[in-house]
Formats: structure tokens, C-alpha cells, sequence
């Protein structure tokens, strides 16, 4: 497969990533923005539905509730929705702002034209964009630029025109952007990781076994194990169709860091990364960064400070699915009240850790 074919296959729209997460965390500030219609049901809905969530290959996007009864679906008898909502003024305007960005694809305006159209400020516009959709406007003019270029090539557009007319300047920006903005894409990462080629070693540390694992962008797993054999089943697990190589030597840099931090001296963690999450696993996993070492936070706090008040469940799942143990510290979350609730690598991991991370505070303020 050619390295166009392969940035075609695993290029997806990154609006309907954005509606994927509303639905899922039953964001009210986005009904009578869209409605999505469920396969296996035959049945559409409002984003915020209190109705159980479908499973995400059921799901379509409508713009209005006649384009999904046209589609053959009839309204739910729950959450009604062709009664009128309430449209959220905040989820309009960065709706605005992704029109005007699709309307200027070849030259993305900057923060400062985008505010003197909307008559607001650059700072409120990034803000408020990257609170409703995870991302910034600057990622979401670079998926947008993708998105153009993978329909024109579908529509039987030539490889070269289709470059230039989505903006890129010359092939080597293509190549260069379509990978790295969106990091490991969810293509990838469905076909197994054909294709790529991961690094691993498994190091002994005070919780038992470590592996690190890693592409050529950064890492992809980093888990606590009992067993070598189970650890490297459970990689395999996950990579099914990737070329594993056992290779310590190009990650000695990355353990040293991670050995360092689980004993204390090196509190902060700065590795690149390369695993594939949807924008609200990526918006929880920022949040996690920023959880001081030695503090924790709640589930409730988490959702609270990304802007999801009431997804303190699709948190729970965020940090259950976190695929790099230390660098995302779910570790960190816990539930009200301070039971430390779930950890993907045992509860006695989890409660090992915090314990070490306070008791490093401690000693650092008394030497202090």
C-alpha cells in the first residue's frame, strides 16, 4: 500500500468525532445542533438523551430531525426530539468558526480575523472552541485541510491537484501533518497496527514488572505486569498485526524517566506519545497532566474541569482505557471522598503509588 493510500484509509471527519463525544457524555449544549440516528433501533435522538448509549457503528449525524426522519428513522419517545431546544450559544459560535475556517481551507484566518468577524476576542474564541470540541481551531483547520484532500481523491480527483487545492503548499507538508496531528488514527489502530513497527523491553521497578513499548513517535503502552509472558500476550493482544522487535537500547531514555519517577526524582514526566483516543479520551488525559504530583483529584473534578459537568462516568472509562500507565497518571483519580476507587494495573498498584507520590512531597518540603 502507497503511503497516499495509507494516509486516505485512515484520515476520519473529525466533526463527527466531536458529535460522537456530545453523544456519549450527553451534552445538552448541543441539541438543535444535531440529532443522531441509531441503526439497530431505527430510532433518533437528541445529544443529550438520557436513553443508553448505542454503540458508536450504529450511529449517524443529522443536521435537523427532518433529514433523519428522511433517512427512515422516527423520533424518540423519550427525550422528544422535535420539540423545540434551546440552541447554546457558545456550541453556535464555534460553529460559526468551523464554517468560516472551511470557507478559507487554502489560508486558515487566525484567531485575531476569526474574533473581528464574530466580534469577540481571540482569547474567548480559543477558549470556548477548545472547550466544546477538544481541540483547537489551528487542529481543526489541519483536519479540515485533510478531510478536503481525501474527498477530492475519492471523487477521482489527481493525487497533485487535490494536494494543492486543500492547501498544502507540496507533497512533503501532506506527509508530514497528516500522521502527527492525528496521531495513532483509529485505522491504524483497528487493523492492529499493520504496518507499524514497535519497540518494547520490560524492566523490573518497585511495582513489579514494566513494559514500555513505542513506535517511531512515541510511546504506546506502558503497563505494570506480573510476568514477562503475560505482558508481552497482552502487547501482542493489542498489536496483533505490528512488528514487535524486543529492543531496550532505543528506550533506554524513556525507562530511566519513568524508573526516576516512579522513586521521586523526577516528578515530571514530558514523553512523546503515539496512541490512538478520541478527542474526549485526549481532553481527559491533558487533565490528568495536569494533576500535580502527590495531589489527586475526583472523577467529578476531572469532568468539571473539561468543560463535562455531568460525564463523570465517560471519565471513569477515560481513564480505564489509558494506555500509558505514569505519563496520563490516572492513578491520580479517585472517587468523592477519597476511596481510590478502580486502577487498570490492580488497586494495590494504584494505592502503592499515591502513597509514594505524597510521601516525596513530604520529604521535599522538609529538606526545603
Amino acid at each position: 500500500m502507497t503511503q497516499e493510500q495509507n494516509i486516505l484509509q485512515e484520515l476520519r471527519t473529525i466533526e463527527d468525532e466531536i458529535y460522537w463525544q456530545a453523544v456519549e457524555t450527553k451534552d445538552a449544549r448541543f441539541d438543535g445542533i444535531f440529532f443522531y440516528g441509531v441503526a439497530s433501533t431505527g430510532i433518533y435522538c437528541r445529544p443529550s438523551c438520557p436513553s443508553r448509549r448505542p454503540r458508536r457503528e450504529k450511529v449517524g449525524f443529522y443536521a435537523s430531525a427532518e433529514a433523519a426522519e428522511t433517512g427512515g428513522f422516527r423520533p424518540c419517545l423519550r427525550c422528544r426530539p422535535r420539540e423545540e431546544a434551546t440552541r447554546n450559544p457558545h456550541v453556535e459560535m464555534v460553529l460559526r468558526v468551523c464554517r468560516s475556517i472551511e470557507a478559507q481551507a487554502d489560508a486558515a484566518p487566525s484567531l485575531e480575523a476569526l474574533g473581528a468577524e464574530l466580534g469577540v476576542s481571540p482569547y474567548h474564541i480559543q477558549r470556548t472552541f477548545k472547550n466544546v470540541t477538544g481541540i483547537t481551531p489551528r487542529q481543526y483547520a489541519a483536519a479540515h485541510r485533510l478531510r478536503l484532500f481525501k474527498s477530492s481523491i475519492k471523487d477521482g480527483g489527481e493525487l497533485t491537484a487535490a494536494m494543492y487545492d486543500a492547501g498544502y503548499g507540496s507533497s512533503s507538508r501532506l506527509y508530514e501533518h497528516a500522521p502527527a496531528q492525528l496521531g495513532m488514527t483509529p485505522a491504524t489502530y483497528r487493523r492492529g497496527g499493520k504496518g507499524m513497527s514497535i519497540n518494547y523491553t520490560i524492566v523490573e521497578c518497585g511495582l513489579g514488572l514494566l513494559l514500555v513499548a513505542a513506535t517511531a513517535r512515541g510511546m504506546c503502552a506502558v503497563n505494570f505486569g506480573e510476568t514477562r509472558e503475560s505482558l508481552e500476550a497482552a502487547l501482542a493482544a493489542e498489536y496483533p498485526s505490528a512488528e514487535l522487535r524486543r529492543d531496550g537500547a532505543d528506550l533506554k531514555e524513556c525507562v530511566v524517566a519513568l524508573l526516576r519517577h516512579l522513586d521521586g526524582s523526577e516528578p515530571h514526566l514530558q514523553l512523546p506519545l503515539d496512541v490512538q483516543a478520541t478527542a474526549f479520551q485526549l481532553r481527559v488525559w491533558e487533565e490528568l497532566r495536569r494533576i500535580p504530583y502527590g495531589a489527586t483529584r475526583s472523577y467529578k473534578e476531572v469532568a468539571a474541569a473539561i468543560g463535562q459537568p455531568t460525564a463523570t462516568r465517560a471519565v471513569a472509562r477515560a481513564c480505564a482505557t489509558n494506555p500509558v500507565a505514569l505519563v496520563n497518571p490516572c492513578h491520580r483519580v479517585v472517587r468523592e471522598g477519597g476511596d481510590p476507587g478502580g486502577y487498570r494495573w490492580g488497586i494495590e498498584r494504584k494505592q502503592k503509588l499515591l502513597e509514594q507520590e505524597q510521601q516525596a512531597v513530604v520529604q521535599t518540603v522538609q529538606v526545603d
